[in-house]
């Protein structure tokens, strides 16, 4: 179970942000030439979107099972003023862009010249229901995988040799993994060498990556000629491992990926609090990378 501390880091640092937000967003409205209420509710938006985030490292695989048999009950001296889980529902959704912001502005990593990308799908019913599935109508679609067939989304990661994230992208399941690299939202705050499996293989891609001042390092196909390597990125593209052990944990430990959705917004916030959560963990899986160092008259690198 979460610690107290970690429990108030949370809380203050989404609070500050909150701070910020909503005078920046009340600024920013569209006015409809009507008056409007403004008064506060009975949770502050700061705590609605602090349980989001403690669900997701509690434990816990059912949320309305965590918000009434462990917040309302054994965190009453944090959270003293709940309300029943249908509105908790209903304030989790209204909190859905303050949490995407947040992320964004608040839990992402810094680049350190070695990053590595993958996407990992995230299913929203089994393949069998696939078209008796009504809340997602019209909205996921069915894509393939290394695991088989799949009906959802996907979930594209960029993070670091350090374990953080960088940046996220969230798209339908039948769009290719290289398509967010293209249109590049998320290769603004990455440079150096960027490692990817096979699926990113494209030489247009790699072209325009190192027009940006990256370099994509992919393995090759059993069809393909063999393409000289330095021995640093041979051994970083070995180390590819990690981004799929974050895809895990986000998947068995911070609950990101189930079928119980009933909205899309639904969908979006449980998405975006497993990977506010994650990126509030203190021991994310990473690699110890130390530079090229002469031995001997050899280069060795030590990883």
């Amino acid at each position: 179970m979460i610690s107290n501390d970690k429990i108030t880091e949370m809380f203050f640092n989404i609070d500050e942000f909150s701070k910020v937000f909503k005078p920046a967003l009340r600024q920013n409205l569209l006015s409809q030439g009507k008056k409007t209420r403004n008064r506060p509710g009975r949770m502050s938006n700061s705590e609605v979107m602090t349980i989001s985030v403690i669900y997701h490292l509690s434990g816990f695989k059912n949320f309305k099972h965590f918000y009434i048999f462990y917040v309302q009950e054994h965190m009453e001296d944090k959270f003293p003023d709940t309300v029943s889980y249908n509105r908790f529902v209903e304030l989790m959704q209204a909190n859905m862009l303050p949490l995407v912001l947040f992320m964004k502005t608040c839990c992402l990593g810094k680049c350190t010249g070695i990053s590595f990308v993958d996407s990992t799908p995230v299913r929203v019913c089994n393949n069998k229901r696939i078209n008796n599935n009504m809340v997602f109508k019209g909205i996921a679609t069915t894509g393939r995988s290394t695991m088989g067939w799949f009906h959802g989304f996907k979930l594209h990661l960029i993070v670091n040799d350090k374990g953080e994230v960088l940046d996220f992208v969230i798209t339908q399941a039948n769009v290719d993994d290289r398509q967010p690299l293209k249109e590049g939202n998320v290769l603004k705050r990455i440079f150096g060498s960027l490692y990817a499996d096979k699926g990113y293989i494209s030489k247009d891609l790699a072209a325009m990556l190192f027009e940006d001042g990256m370099h994509l390092v992919t393995g090759i196909r059993n069809n393909m000629k063999n393409v000289l390597m330095t021995l640093r990125d041979k051994i970083l593209l070995r180390k590819r491992s990690i981004i799929e052990t974050i895809n895990d944990q986000l998947k068995n430990i911070c609950d990101a990926e189930h079928s119980r959705h009933r909205s899309f917004g639904n969908f979006i916030t449980n998405l975006v609090s497993s990977l506010i959560a994650y990126s509030f963990q203190e021991k994310k899986p990473g690699i110890k990378f130390e530079k090229e160092q002469y031995q001997n008259g050899q280069l060795a690198l030590f990883c």
